[in-house]
């Protein structure tokens, strides 16, 4: 294992998050010093993901200028003040969730990558688990392997499933290695050999040999030292596959920042001493992890496998976060309420964990992200992106392809399809009017011809939208269906939500877990968030049978603020095939040697011991079956497994053997996030707010409805659908019947009626 680099203790600086979607860019900036929190959106870049961002910085940056003439650095046309000024010390941070990854994959535009396994063993990616994708379509092909057959070279070798060397390694099988390498010249390469993850002596091996040779390695026994050789193999190749796509974008991101050397940064709380001495003037580059926390840049750079789901992972990060501090049920609606509320908000613990019941819904322009939150935001070992088993934890989050730029279009029979096509950033939507670009009718378009995206108030009215030009969009798919544009528009709404629903069923009732809470529990509540989301919420709530919506005021940049309140998480694991019914002083040494490697690995961080977390995890599973469930490590693991095992398959079998498969350790160094301050509670009328009234198209028929500034609501204000919430980044629809109300922290929280 690679030693960390010397822990560091910078001052606290400017931090700044920045999500990358399909459509937009968002940023978020807070200010340590002044406690100020700032967000902006700016429109992707497609064919170069960095330039947006660093537009936005250069944004900052002249924002900065404006009240500041100290000197600044000049780092590829891009100014980043480095002096101190109202907003900036002479240290910021950057976290940013990036899709580069995720797209290398799904788009299978990764890196040319060899696959060295032992001999007779070349065919695993090809054989995989011989899973059909479509179920009833015989003809059906899998997805490609990433790495074709002539790219796919064994050694002679052989380890034992009991780590036992049955062949040993032979040098003249290595030689014949390095020269088909060398012959065809990948540019990246896995190495997984049979059981390696019981002896990885011949694994390390190899790699030293290739990595003297100067190729860049992936390897099992150091990405995931676990059993089922498909998935180890799938895993360690989706690494080598995409993270030299990911090395490339971070290195131009990293010199286009600063002629510095990026450093770590411990991002604690003011006041906190971590370890170390203080470094010179620089940046801090973090990027976020699938498994909701954040890591180096040098290590995304190696391990780009743990960044496929790095976008999404910073909404959940997020959402958890706003859930935590918001009320726990029910809205106030009256000011006697109100006020026991806002006594409740003040007197609860940062970070306090109060049993958080959360369905997340992360609408953007091109996709969708849904995900669960009870208690804990869900991980799984078990994800599938792009037809590839990727095994490292990651949040348990499920994305398709609808988003506010999917666009609409009439199949062969006749009949309305929405997505998974997108417009993106660019062309976009129709009303978007970028010059020169097709019209093609959206999902966003549907809402402006509906009224319920008003043109005139996008993103704050910075960005004026064609409403003539979505109508006639509308107009053209009308004339396509045999109906009027608003219908039309209705019928693209009711396509979207089906899809959307579909996604949110996946990830709750699919799950084992009831959206209406099931007896004895707490409802869940749907947070939405996303640019799209807030047009959304309110009718996939009533769909799904879910009484209440949360929608914070961060909403359209929540998963770039997830990622300054996400906590830095290592994670570790091995594989151990241990009786269920061992003693748990055996168990409890087993796992000591992970917890040991992630306590020096946080420290390393520069994070005290008080602010370190260390989770012990078992995967367990009746002795027979195929697949485990993860059951936190305690006194009381086995009734804790059998629990689980009822809750998401419907029976527990108490008087069967168990086996406990795998150990794992999440080491969490705890963040100290942007925090959020609680206002009083005043009038429930929002009368001061009203912007005026529009029409607004519903499936009963065209009503009136009164258009609030979203930004000009108090805590207490009461609103009464059907109404329409405008904020600088985002539009929120109270349907009719819907209740809301804006609680201390200036969520609006709707009570769905119907």
């Amino acid at each position: 294992m690679q030693k960390p680099p010397e822990p560091t203790n910078p001052p606290a600086g400017l931090r700044i998050g920045v999500d990358i979607g399909g459509t937009f860019t968002d940023f978020v900036v807070f200010d340590p010093v002044s406690g100020s929190l700032t967000t902006f959106k700016l429109l992707s870049t497609p064919r170069d993901p960095a330039e947006a961002v660093l537009q936005g910085l250069k944004r900052i940056s002249d924002q900065l200028s404006a009240t500041s003439h100290q000197s600044s650095v000049i780092s590829n046309q891009t100014s980043i003040i480095t002096d101190h000024c109202s907003l900036l010390t002479d240290h910021y941070s950057l976290t940013h969730g990036s899709t580069v990854a995720t797209n290398a994959l799904l788009e299978r535009k990764g890196a040319r990558t060899a696959l060295v396994t032992t001999q007779g063993f070349g065919d695993v990616l090809q054989i995989g688990r011989q899973n059909r994708p479509a179920l009833y379509d015989f003809t059906a092909a899998p997805p490609p392997p990433l790495v074709p057959e002539a790219l796919r070279l064994e050694v002679t070798e052989r380890v034992a499933s009991d780590g036992s060397i049955l062949t040993p390694l032979d040098p003249a099988s290595l030689d014949k290695l390095i020269a088909a390498l060398d012959e065809i010249k990948p540019e990246s390469v896995a190495v997984c050999l049979l059981f390696s993850f019981a002896n990885p002596s011949h694994e390390q091996a190899i790699t030293a040999r290739l990595r003297a040779g100067g190729y860049l390695v992936s390897v099992s026994s150091e990405i995931l030292p676990e059993y089922r050789e498909y998935e180890r193999t799938s895993t360690t190749v989706v690494n080598a596959y995409v993270s030299p796509v990911l090395d490339r974008y971070l290195a131009k991101l990293e010199s286009a920042l600063t002629p510095l050397s990026l450093i770590p940064y411990p991002l604690i709380g003011k006041g906190d001493k971590g370890i170390g001495e203080k470094p010179a003037s620089g940046i801090s580059l973090r990027i976020m992890q699938s498994n909701g926390g954040v890591i180096r840049v040098d290590e995304a750079r190696r391990q780009g496998v743990r960044c496929i789901l790095s976008g999404p992972a910073g909404g959940v990060a997020g959402a958890h976060f706003v859930g935590k501090i918001a009320p726990p049920s029910v809205p106030p609606f009256s000011p006697a309420q109100a006020r026991r509320s806002e006594l409740q908000i003040e007197g609860r613990k940062w970070g306090e964990d109060r049993g958080v019941r959360l369905i997340t819904f992360d609408m953007g322009g091109t996709s969708t992200d849904v995900s669960l939150i009870d208690g804990q935001p869900q991980v799984t070992t078990e994800a599938i992106v792009g037809g590839c088993p990727i095994r490292v934890p990651v949040l348990d989050i499920h994305t398709i392809g609808a988003g506010g730029g999917s666009i609409a279009s009439v199949d062969a029979g006749g009949a309305l399809r929405v997505g998974p096509e997108s417009a993106g950033a660019d062309p976009g939507p129709a009303c978007y009017a970028r010059p020169g670009s097709a019209i093609f009718p959206t999902v966003t378009d549907a809402n402006v011809v509906l009224g319920r995206l008003p043109a005139d108030h996008f993103l704050g009215g910075q960005m004026a939208l064609d409403a003539a030009r979505a109508r006639l969009a509308f107009d053209r798919l009308g004339a396509a269906l045999g109906m009027d544009a608003e219908s039309a528009a209705l019928g693209v709404i009711e396509v979207v939500n089906a899809h959307m629903e579909r996604a949110l069923r996946v990830i709750s009732v699919e799950r084992g877990h009831d959206p209406q809470g099931g007896k004895g529990q707490t409802p869940f509540t749907l947070l939405s968030f996303g640019g799209a989301g807030g047009l959304h919420a309110s009718d996939l709530a009533r769909r799904m049978g879910v009484s209440q919506v949360l929608i914070p005021p961060l909403a359209s940049t929540l998963s770039a603020f997830g990622m300054l309140a996400a906590d830095i998480i290592r994670d570790y694991t091995h594989t151990v095939m241990l009786r269920g019914d061992i003693p748990p002083a055996e168990i409890a040494a087993a796992l000591e040697p992970l917890a040991e490697q992630g306590m020096t690995d946080i420290q390393a961080e520069g994070f005290p011991p008080k602010k370190i977390h260390i989770e012990r995890l078992l995967d367990m599973r009746y002795r027979g079956q195929s697949y485990e469930l993860t059951i936190p490590f305690g006194a009381a693991f086995a009734d804790d497994f059998h629990t689980a095992h009822h809750r998401v398959y419907g029976y527990a079998r108490p008087e069967a053997d168990t086996e406990i498969v795998n150990i794992r350790v999440r080491a969490v160094g705890r963040v100290t996030p942007p925090p959020l301050v609680a206002l009083p509670f005043g009038s429930d009328d929002p009368s001061p707010a009203l912007l005026d009234s529009r029409m607004v198209r519903f499936p009963s028929g065209q009503v009136r409805v009164p258009l609030y500034r979203g930004e000009s609501l108090s805590p207490g204000n009461h609103l009464t659908g059907p109404a329409i919430v405008v904020r600088s980044d985002t539009t929120i629809l109270i349907n009719p019947g819907d209740q809301a109300v804006v609680d201390a922290y200036r969520n609006l929280l709707i009570t769905v009626g119907g």
